[in-house]
């Protein structure tokens, strides 16, 4: 394992001993190899704050040539030994919570069975962090995008729906209309792409502008998910997010006339550097999962 190799597994973990248990050493091993590489290079490469390891501004662009550098090589190797060898090393993918629980990790294995030598590093979050500080190489990330100069591809895209459970409804009532959401309880998610206000449409051309509100926020939408199954108000989410509850009845969606806009899949890379071949792999994979679940999907409704 190389100096460079071994930086990029501090930067990526964040400490010398979360790059030891990665590489299968010992933490002493770690700290001398990136105290040598700092001497060759004459700068200081890390320094430590309230956390953790974190790049200097050298180190910082050195940390971003290096993994070029590694993913090239990677890729370099892989064409050698034929492309039925499959993919090799690392990949760090950063993705929101429930989607990833719910609709792409129990849908990995004939992924992992096709590159047995790749390893898949998950940083779950809802919100939206920094994929060069992370060492992110692709970011799977739902909803509009904020502009910025990171490339991305639409990948999915999914309905909004409002739902609750049978016996909330039962209890409180069912909504007819769009509006009555304003005077029921329900659970928002207070996050990009989610909120109190929402525009609703009707295939008859009208329109209803609400704005929803109730005791329960969220910045995840597990707990969106988890207020809902709670009886606790009714909720507007996407279908990644509950199409496993509605396949069981375990809720019930409400206002299906009216239409939602719907919430858009992205594949986010890095700004500034180009797309491993890992990424670019992983990402189809979870593109053609995703159409081949909505044909299944449809298929059963029809």
């Amino acid at each position: 394992m190389s100096g460079m190799e071994t930086f990029v597994h501090v930067v990526e973990t964040g400490s010398f001993s979360g790059a030891a248990r990665l590489l299968h050493v010992g933490q002493p091993s770690i700290s001398k190899t990136i105290a040598q590489l700092e001497q060759r290079l004459g700068v200081h490469l890390l320094h430590r704050t309230t956390r953790g390891l974190v790049p200097t501004e050298a180190g910082q662009r050195f940390y971003e040539r290096a993994r070029v550098a590694i993913d090239e090589v990677n890729q370099a190797e892989s064409a050698a030994r034929g492309s039925d060898a499959g993919l090799s090393g690392r990949l760090r993918v950063s993705a929101t919570v429930t989607f990833s629980r719910l609709c792409l990790i129990p849908a990995l294995k004939p992924f992992l069975a096709q590159h047995p030598q790749l390893d898949i590093d998950f940083v779950l979050d809802d919100r939206n962090i920094d994929l060069l500080e992370n060492g992110i190489d692709v970011a799977l990330r739902v909803g509009d995008l904020p502009d910025s100069g990171m490339t991305a591809r639409r990948i999915g895209r999914a309905r909004r729906m409002v739902v609750a459970t049978p016996a909330y409804l039962a209890a409180a009532g069912e909504p007819q209309e769009p509006k009555q959401l304003e005077s029921t309880e329900c659970i928002v998610y207070d996050t990009r792409g989610g909120g109190p206000l929402w525009q609703f449409q009707h295939p008859s051309g009208a329109q209803q502008r609400v704005t929803i509100s109730g005791r329960i926020r969220a910045t995840a939408a597990e707990g969106i998910r988890a207020a809902v199954l709670a009886d606790l108000g009714l909720a507007i989410v996407s279908e990644w997010v509950i199409q496993p509850d509605l396949k069981q009845a375990r809720v019930k969606q409400v206002l299906a006339d009216w239409r939602l806009p719907d919430v858009d899949l992205w594949a986010v890379f890095p700004a500034g550097r180009r797309a491993s071949a890992k990424a670019r792999a992983f990402v189809g994979f979870v593109e053609q999962h995703l159409e081949s679940a909505w044909q299944a999907d449809a298929g059963n409704v029809q």
